[in-house]
């Protein structure tokens, strides 16, 4: 297996931070390398323009200050390769695109925004913490409009853009065309966070239509940008968020929302203020396997995405992003009522899925039928556990540092939740 050693069920990197490239990566990097991009914004404002058939970007709240902000952070960035560069330029004119397409559907359909986002069911936790599991098995349930990731890449559809002559429609053809390629360079993802086009995905993906979620952080190396990110007034964000769900409810169908997204964890206060009726359902795990999750992915990730691996680097970036992270979740975790609210410990999740919905439920107010039980119960006989295989973690081997000096520095969060350490 490429970039890995082991049996079909485990994957153990022998060449995490100095990687041995396949020829399928050597003969896209030499291709890609030869093409340089450039983050010109009167360009990609008209590409998106172009794209959208629409005009209004809505600046109404210093939405082209935050994109000057994200445009330099990315351009600080100076280890991207231009494979990277190229796809955040892609992500950057899609973004804008859609936020010209939504403009355009409010203003030709202005009742959109008097939809009602009612009683959501709202995951909230670190990544590697159960949120995926929990939010796609809640999403078994027909009652519940969730956020596949074919439709996060793309919300709104651009003016005259249909279903094909077979019914398919053409975002979700672009999001499996895109996934297939990523297979054949990087088969090693589906283990780690496997987002096929029908996966659900995290809403601050759409909340970036506002340039104003933490997703950059994940994608590129910007401090520049976290620090600007966490000086927004989030109130005003999030409402820009809930517009989305009102559009994307206009557009595919009036169902109640099962949300989810680690960054609530810092932003608890504007999420409760506009989604006051929710029932949030936070997760807990280990920060060392949340963390060496994360930086293991990335540095994965970054043998096509950067010129070179600094696994010093994502080690103290992540650390202290998850450390910040969980810091606001213990402060301000007390701002959702405790009926409407239940924290789940990783180490009680698998296999006691059910009991706990039952528990969830009930404090949403909401009746678990028969039928959403059967739902359920086939949702998790066809996703156990480790169905993608599961990936050997060596922090001392990798990352210089052992489990339990990671550890060490979360100790207010164990002291806090029931969270065992693995």
């Amino acid at each position: 297996m490429e970039a890995a050693t082991g049996s079909a069920d485990f994957v153990d990197f022998d060449d995490l931070t100095s990687p041995r490239l396949t020829d399928v990566q050597r003969q896209i990097l030499e291709f890609t390398e030869s093409r340089p991009v450039e983050f010109d914004i009167d360009k990609m404002l008209t590409e998106a323009r172009d794209r959208a058939g629409a005009g209004d970007l809505d600046d109404t709240d210093g939405f082209t200050d935050r994109l000057t902000a994200h445009v330099a952070a990315i351009e600080h960035d100076d280890g991207l390769r231009q494979l990277s560069r190229s796809t955040l330029r892609q992500r950057v004119v899609r973004l804008l695109r859609n936020r010209l397409s939504l403009t355009d559907l409010i203003k030709r359909y202005p009742e959109i925004e008097s939809i009602p986002i009612e009683r959501p069911i709202i995951v909230v936790g670190m990544p590697r913490s159960g949120t995926t599991h929990l939010v796609n098995l809640i999403a078994a349930d027909p009652r519940r409009r969730a956020l596949p990731y074919w439709e996060s890449q793309d919300p709104v559809p651009a003016s005259g853009e249909g279903p094909d002559t077979f019914g398919v429609d053409p975002r979700y053809t672009r999001c499996k065309q895109e996934h297939d390629a990523l297979m054949v360079s990087a088969p090693v993802v589906a283990a780690m966070h496997d987002r096929f086009p029908e996966a659900i995905e995290e809403e601050v993906e759409i909340l970036d239509l506002d340039l104003a979620s933490y997703v950059l952080e994940w994608h590129a190396r910007v401090p520049d940008w976290r620090d600007y990110y966490l000086t927004l007034d989030q109130h005003r964000h999030y409402g820009y968020l809930r517009k989305v769900l009102q559009a994307l409810t206009f557009l595919r169908g009036p169902r109640t929302w099962v949300l989810k997204s680690p960054q609530h964890c810092e932003q608890l206060g504007p999420l409760m203020a506009t989604f006051p009726d929710a029932t949030v359902a936070f997760t807990h795990r280990d920060p060392v396997a949340v963390i060496q999750s994360a930086i293991t992915m990335m540095a994965y990730s970054d043998r096509l995405r950067r010129t070179s691996i600094d696994p010093g680097w994502l080690l103290d970036y992540w650390s202290d992003r998850v450390h910040r992270l969980l810091s606001a979740c213990v402060r301000d975790r007390d701002l959702v009522p405790a009926e409407r609210s239940i924290d789940i410990s990783f180490h009680e999740l698998n296999g006691n899925e059910m009991s706990l919905l039952t528990d969830l439920y009930r404090r949403a107010g909401t009746e678990l039928t028969d039928k959403v039980q059967r739902q359920f119960q086939k949702y998790l006989d066809g996703n156990p556990r480790g169905k993608h295989g599961w990936i050997r973690y060596d922090l001392r081997r990798h990352f210089g540092i052992s489990p339990e000096e990671l550890r060490a520095r979360f100790d207010f969060y164990f002291n806090r939740f029931d969270v065992r350490a693995e």
